[in-house]
């Protein structure tokens, strides 16, 4: 039920202690909007803490409901059921001008007939900030974030990337609690994308601030996060570290989703030692060292392994490997590596990444039979 009381929470005073806790906690949020004759859950029983000084990532593809909980943050949205609260305090109604958080969003808004310090400086003037204070925090604002000297200058006069930079200058010159970004790199090219990504997380070092990131790109969220959240259908189906999340997918969806990950059906054969043996395709023999608790001999599973992680050569491997025969189907040059795709029978196919870390390394070529081996400890077992 959405909340009824017209009376709404008290903000928390400015200047105020933060409450001892995280940062941004929710409990039980839900989300509902209505879609004809429908009801769609777009947050379905979200739980999270989120540290303070954490960067935090909302990583899922369209429609998974990241942004909409980040609405829900800050104040843009009401939760249909559930408790948002930020420094321990309860602000589940609370106005979003009376919350102690700032947005960035993809398309910056920045004021064109303003210079860059007016632009960020607007909030501090609204707030009558007194006159000396607006220069002294404009001017550390933009020195942190390497625009001292654009101050007098326009936005139009600025490449994408330094109005990006203008945009959170101006979030992090009010100095809240958190900062929250909706896919705020989405409209620059690839490379500054990435110089941005390294820029970014610079900055929120410096300031200490809690930073909540939403994207759909994985590789933006392992780059810059100390933990991410990634959600599917309005829940979160895995929450941890990048390299846990990376390395150990929960779900399918999460080990699809994160990166390149090969999805292989197998049958639990037997235990030797700390290892267990699975068939793959063809009779070919896997090893894993790592089982969910509800598998057993006899098991039908998926061994999911990061191309990264696989060999391939021409002879057969040996020692405590898994060793998987097949013939590729396809090479692709792509510089730093050539992309193999193996056909190991039974309609599966394993993709394998191999560096070209001197020269020419192009091991086979398509329609050649060849191995593929990999270690135990690299391939992880999900329930099929």
């Amino acid at each position: 039920m959405a909340p009824t009381s017209t009376t709404q929470p008290e903000a928390p005073e400015a200047g105020a202690a933060p409450a001892a806790g995280p940062a941004i906690s929710l409990a039980g949020v839900v989300k509902s909007f209505r879609a004809g004759s429908e009801t769609v859950r777009a947050v379905d029983g979200v739980d999270l803490e989120i540290e303070r000084g954490e960067f935090f990532s909302l990583l899922g593809p369209s429609g998974c409901g990241k942004t909409t909980t980040m609405r829900v943050i800050a104040g843009f949205e009401d939760p249909t059921e559930g408790v948002v609260r930020l420094d321990g305090r309860d602000v589940t109604g609370v106005a979003a001008n009376h919350r102690d958080v700032n947005m960035v969003f993809q398309s910056y808004a920045l004021f064109p007939h303003m210079s860059v310090a007016d632009n960020v400086a607007f909030g501090l003037r609204r707030k009558r900030v007194p006159k000396a204070e607006v220069t002294r925090r404009v001017g550390r604002i933009l020195d942190l974030v390497e625009l001292g000297h654009r101050a007098r200058h326009r936005p139009s006069q600025l490449s994408g990337g330094q109005q990006q930079r203008v945009a959170l200058a101006r979030a992090l010159v009010n100095e809240p609690s958190a900062l929250l970004l909706d896919e705020p790199l989405g409209a620059l090219d690839l490379k500054l994308r990435q110089s941005m990504q390294v820029e970014l997380k610079r900055i929120q070092r410096e300031v200490g601030i809690t930073f909540v990131y939403v994207t759909h790109d994985q590789g933006e969220a392992l780059t810059m996060s100390d933990r991410i959240a990634v959600m599917n259908n309005g829940v979160v189906e895995q929450l941890g570290v990048p390299a846990e999340i990376y390395e150990r997918p929960a779900t399918r969806f999460v080990a699809d989703f994160i990166g390149t990950s090969n999805l292989v059906r197998g049958v639990v054969r037997a235990a030797t030692g700390d290892l267990w043996k699975v068939e793959v395709a063809d009779g070919a023999t896997a090893l894993a060292a790592e089982l969910p608790g509800t598998v057993t001999t006899g098991s039908h599973i998926h061994l999911t392994v990061r191309p990264e992680k696989v060999r391939i050569g021409t002879d057969q491997p040996e020692g405590e490997v898994s060793r998987v025969p097949g013939t590729v189907a396809e090479t692709v040059y792509m510089g730093a590596a050539t992309h193999y795709q193996v056909d190991i029978g039974g309609g599966e196919e394993i993709t394998v990444y191999q560096q070209n870390a001197s020269g020419s390394t192009l091991v086979a070529a398509r329609g050649e039979r060849v191995w593929l081996s990999w270690r135990p400890e690299h391939s992880y077992a999900l329930p099929s």
